[in-house]
């Protein structure tokens, strides 16, 4: 018995094929009309449905080439159950390569949002209705503010069995158990039981490969452990396995200044240990930036100007920092490893 089609929007799509579905969001005062762009791949045999989705913040990009290449690997014709992307989700942040809405609010602070309240609440409530509801696991895809630089992480509820699963099996060595945030995505799926996991990498407004490549990979580990995937056999197996933070520090600059950081993004930290100098634009006066407490540098601004107040790191709290230091370390060796990257099922579709 052929499995029934998988329906958005109003548009059927078949087992064994794909299909585009645009969600009309907008006509622009210009008389534009404006679609949020749904990609459907409905496999030939039953499994989960899982949606990955990018862009919520609009200048976040690598989400947007992680799912391009994603639809184009040769694997995805093997998919059992649906895969649901959504590269752009804020398509008027992302038009105007911003982070917010027209009106400056976050759509990551919009959900579920009502269809007759602000921009942000309308294009939440859209979503969930349209898209949300009808998947079973979420995978969220972000980057780093501008000129903020985020090492490839994973966020997610550990006390929630379905997130805690997704978030290990992603493989990135630096897990955040993190809290659920107000009106985001993650907070409505867990809300309505909807395992979800953000993946968080790289810098607004730019393309990282090691960011991007990381993604690629984690989702495919996520709908191998989900069983929408067969298992990838290696000759080179990772015992790599990710150490959970349960708390994370952001570390602000107590004075104006040039700022010159002394430690790499996925540096290892000790307490107290300096992580930069805040200086005097003309050196009469240095500040030593340093540690509140022993972990990884999971976040680092790259900007050299600095205001009081601002954020220059965020350090992910470890009590057996060699441990998760060498895990990231293993993990960035292995990412560029010619048989991984080469490895079949790893490959794209030719057009």
């Amino acid at each position: 018995m052929q499995r029934a089609p998988f329906e958005i929007n109003g548009v059927k799509v078949e087992a064994g094929k794909r299909a585009t579905v645009d969600l009309a969001v907008a006509q622009l005062y210009t008389h534009t009309p404006l679609n949020i762009p749904v990609q459907i791949v409905h496999g030939r045999q039953d499994g989960p449905v899982l949606l990955v989705c990018a862009a919520i913040h609009g200048d976040e990009l690598n989400g947007v080439e992680i799912i391009r290449r994603l639809l184009k690997l040769k694997v995805m014709s093997q998919l059992k159950g649906t895969l649901v992307a959504v590269p752009i989700v804020n398509v008027f942040g992302f038009i105007q390569r911003s982070r917010y809405l027209p009106d400056r609010r976050d759509l990551n602070r919009c959900f579920p949002g009502v269809k007759k309240g602000s921009l942000g609440a309308r294009i939440a409530n859209l979503f969930c209705e349209s898209v949300v509801r009808k998947c079973t696991h979420v995978i969220d895809l972000h980057t780093g503010a501008v000129h903020r630089s985020n090492l490839p992480q994973v966020w997610g509820a550990m006390n929630s069995s379905g997130s805690n699963e997704m978030a290990r099996a992603f493989g990135t060595p630096v897990v955040l158990d993190a809290t659920l945030p107000d009106g985001s995505l993650r907070s409505f799926a867990e809300s309505i039981n909807i395992p979800v996991i953000t993946y968080e990498a790289g810098e607004a407004l730019r393309f990282n490969e090691l960011s991007i490549y990381a993604g690629i990979r984690g989702i495919i580990n996520v709908m191998r452990m989900l069983g929408m995937l067969r298992s990838h056999k290696s000759k080179k197996k990772s015992n790599r396995s990710p150490v959970i933070a349960n708390q994370s520090q952001w570390v602000r600059a107590e004075t104006d200044g040039v700022f010159r950081p002394l430690v790499e993004l996925g540096a290892s930290v000790k307490k107290h240990q300096p992580l930069a100098t805040i200086s005097a634009p003309f050196g009469e006066a240095e500040l030593t930036v340093r540690a509140p407490a022993s972990g990884i540098v999971i976040a680092r601004t790259n900007i050299p100007l600095v205001n009081e107040g601002e954020a220059l790191f965020h350090v992910a709290l470890y009590e057996k920092v060699s441990e998760i230091a060498r895990h990231v370390e293993v993990f960035q060796s292995e990412l560029f490893d010619d048989e991984l990257i080469f490895a079949d099922d790893m490959e794209e579709e030719s057009y």
